[in-house]
């Protein structure tokens, strides 16, 4: 009997150790729609990553601030297909990231 509690009193902090870390979540970003093109698709992605900068940052919403959203890394006939992607994934972004905890 005497054994077992101090197994037990020698085992209990090392078990109880594991309740002190965080647990880190880590969020994927969802897939771009089926119908967007490859530009909307990547514009997507960058918005997408950039609202979740600006969320963990706590910037306020604002994706016109962004240079890719203002100068896209695309040729100019592509501008608007890309800003429309990005636009989709900053605002899927916006809806669905949960806030960071501190």
């Amino acid at each position: 009997m005497k054994r077992m509690l101090l197994l037990f009193a020698l085992s209990a902090p090392v078990l109880l150790a594991g309740c002190a870390h965080k647990t880190v979540v880590v969020y994927q970003a969802p897939p771009p729609p089926a119908e967007f093109n490859e530009i909307a698709q990547r514009g997507f992605h960058d918005g997408f990553e950039a609202a979740r900068r600006d969320i963990s940052d706590g910037r306020p919403p604002n994706l016109e601030q962004h240079p890719r959203f203002r100068n896209p890394p695309v040729p100019p006939p592509a501008f608007r297909d890309y800003r429309h992607g990005f636009r989709e994934g900053y605002n899927r972004a916006m809806r669905e990231t949960p806030p960071p905890t501190r």
